[in-house]
C-alpha cells in the first residue's frame, strides 16, 4: 500500500496548482478529480475533446497519476457517451482505478443495478475499472446494500470512503466484510457528528483498517481526501495525514 491524496483537496484551484500543492507537500501520487461541479477537469470537457484532456492529464507532472474520480452530471444518453470519454482518458493515460457516486437513497434497487452493469460493460472495453463510491445520503451509505449490488454486478469494486459508515451513526457500521470489494480507499478523520475533523480527533481507525486491507491483499491507494474547512488548517491537516498513514505502512 501507498499514499496518495486526490485533487479534490484544493476544489477552487486549477489542475496544476493543486499538483504543485500536493508535491510541495510531498505526495508522491495523486488522483485527479474528473467532476463537472469542479474547476480543474469536467466530464463535458472530455467528452469534447479526449485528446486535450488526455494532454493535460498526461503531461509530465511531479506527481504519478494513479486513479480518477468521475462525477457526471449529464442525464440519459449523455451520461453513458461522457462516462465512455472519461474511460478513454482513463485508457490512454494507462489508469485501471476509477470511482463513480452511486445514486441517491429512494433510487430503485433495480434501477441502480442496471446503471452499474452498463457502466462495468463500457469500462471494461476500455480496461478500466469501476468502483462504486461510498457515499452518506446515497445508496452505497449501506454496507448490506453494497455487498448486494456488488455481486449483482459482476466486475463492480467498491471505492472505500469509512468516514461514510461513521457519520450520523449512534455506532460505526460493521464493514469488514466489504473489504473484499475494495479497490480505492478515500480517508479523512471522522465522528458521528462531523464528516471531517481535525485528524486525530475522531474515530477512524487507520491501523485497523490497513490491517484488514492485508487480509484481502489490497496493495494500492490510501487516498487522502481532506477538503477545505473554516476551523482546520488545511495544508497542516494535509501533511499530519499523510505522515500518519506513512507511519502505519512502515
Amino acid at each position: 500500500m501507498f499514499v496518495s491524496a486526490s485533487t479534490e483537496c484544493f476544489p477552487e484551484l486549477s489542475l496544476e496548482e493543486t499538483v504543485n500543492k500536493l508535491a510541495d507537500l510531498e505526495y508522491s501520487s495523486i488522483e485527479i478529480a474528473v467532476h463537472e461541479h469542479q474547476n480543474q477537469l469536467k466530464p463535458s470537457e472530455v467528452a469534447s475533446n479526449v485528446a486535450a484532456a488526455v494532454a493535460k492529464c498526461g503531461a509530465k507532472r511531479r506527481l504519478n497519476l494513479i486513479s480518477y474520480s468521475f462525477d457526471i452530471r449529464a442525464t440519459g444518453e449523455d451520461y453513458f457517451d461522457q462516462f465512455n470519454a472519461c474511460c478513454q482518458l482513463a485508457k490512454a493515460t494507462r489508469i485501471v482505478t476509477t470511482s463513480v457516486p452511486s445514486a441517491p437513497l429512494g433510487t430503485p434497487f433495480n434501477e441502480e443495478v442496471e446503471r452499474f452493469k452498463r457502466l462495468v460493460k463500457i469500462a471494461e472495453t476500455h480496461g478500466v475499472r469501476v468502483g462504486m463510491r461510498s457515499e452518506y445520503g446515497c445508496l452505497s451509505e449501506d454496507p448490506d446494500t453494497v455487498g448486494v449490488i456488488c455481486d449483482h454486478v459482476k466486475g463492480l469494486a467498491l471505492s472505500f470512503d469509512p468516514s461514510q459508515y461513521v457519520y450520523r451513526h449512534n455506532q460505526p457500521r460493521d464493514t469488514e466484510r466489504l473489504m473484499k470489494y475494495v479497490h480505492q480507499i478515500y480517508l479523512r478523520d471522522s465522528t458521528k457528528d462531523q464528516m471531517q475533523v481535525r485528524v486525530g480527533q475522531g474515530v477512524i481507525e487507520y491501523g485497523k483498517l490497513v490491517n484488514q486491507l492485508n487480509k484481502v491483499g489490497y496493495h494500492r491507494s490510501l487516498c487522502v481526501h481532506i477538503l477545505p474547512h473554516d476551523d482546520q488548517d488545511h495544508i497542516g491537516e494535509l501533511r499530519k495525514m499523510r505522515l500518519l498513514l506513512e507511519s502505519i505502512l512502515i
